[in-house]
Formats: C-alpha cells, structure tokens, sequence
C-alpha cells in the first residue's frame, strides 16, 4: 500500500468522524467531534494496519491462513464497549443512545475508509449526516411527549407507584416530555 494511499484513508476517516461529532459538540455533549474524529482514525488506522500485515505477511508465505476481518471483529466489539460506556440511565430516562450509536458509525466509517471502501464510506456517511441532522428538523414535527416504558401497567398502592424509577406517564402510556417521578414520594414508597 502507497504511503499517499496511507494518507488519504486516514484523512478521510478523520474527516468523516469531525463531521459525525460536530453535531454532538453543537448540543454540548461530551462525545463531541475529537471523540468521533479519534475512533474513526483508530478504527482506519487498525484497519490499514491489518491490510499492510496482511499483504507483507501474504508475500512472504502464500499458503498462510491469514485472515484480516477479524481486525473488524475486534474493533466492533471494542467499539461496543466504548459505545454502552457512553450510555447511561437517570431519573427514569437513558441518555446518550444516539451519541453510542453515531461513534460506532465513525468507527464504521474508520474501518470501511482505512479498507479502502470509499463508496460505501461516502453512502455511509451522507446518510448518518441525514440521521444525526437531517431527522431533527422532523422530529420538531411530532408531538412533545416519546413513548413510555411497560411499567405503566403496574399497580399503584395508594395513590403511589411501585415503580419508582419510572417516567412520568400519561394515561396513554407516554412519557410527558420533562416531568420526572417526584423523589421525595418514591423515597416514601420505596422505603429509602
């Protein structure tokens, strides 16, 4: 592999990872545009690493069995690990679902650039731009309240949920955007 082709790849990947964390430094949120620009130059720069061991490795014994997508393997599954780091569960909500989701996409994207794969790097990215932004101006479009959990269902003892970790839900089951169980109640249904 061309030291330019080197390069390019990883330029790319640094690339498409500022772009995907720009969003998220926008919103102020901590996996902003170095967190996405790094997993996706580590993803390609494992990536291309794998593919240069592969053809130096191949050339100097044909009949190895060498096998380079387990590289991807292990990058998704330590991209995994960074992901659900980033998730988190507070006052009946989970945070972070779409910061988790977009650094895996920038390490897609690191892989796929440093495999060479620029076509599918390019459809890749304009549509996660689509998601990460595009969606947004949609979602201004639907009601304020998001689906609640299955804890709706539960019984109340007087008057108090036994659910103490719940969303404030509507008779319907949805969340009211905002509210949150009040804790001083839970303490008292719970006992803590």
């Amino acid at each position: 592999m061309l030291e330019t082709d080197v390069i390019m790849r990883l330029s790319l990947a640094v690339a498409g990872g500022l772009l995907l964390g720009l969003d998220r430094e926008l919103r102020g949120i901590s996996a902003g545009i170095r967190t996405h620009g790094i997993v996706a130059l580590s993803s390609a720069a494992i990536t291309v690493s794998a593919l240069m061991l592969y053809e130096t490795l191949s050339a100097q014994n044909p009949n190895n069995s060498i096998d380079p997508l387990r590289v991807v393997q292990g990058l998704a599954q330590a991209i995994g690990f960074i992901a659900a780091g980033a998730i988190f569960f507070a006052r009946g909500d989970v945070h972070n679902l779409t910061s988790a989701a977009n650094l895996w996409l920038a390490a897609a994207l690191g892989i796929t650039s440093g495999a060479g794969q620029f076509v599918l790097f390019f459809t890749a990215l304009a549509l996660g731009l689509v998601l990460i932004t595009g969606i947004r101006v949609l979602e201004k479009y639907l009601p304020d309240f998001k689906r609640g959990d299955d804890s709706a269902d539960v019984p109340e003892v007087e008057g108090r949920s036994n659910a103490p970790n719940r969303a404030v839900t509507d008779k319907d089951g949805y969340r009211k955007k905002g509210q949150t169980p009040d804790r001083s109640e839970q303490n008292s249904t719970t006992g803590i």
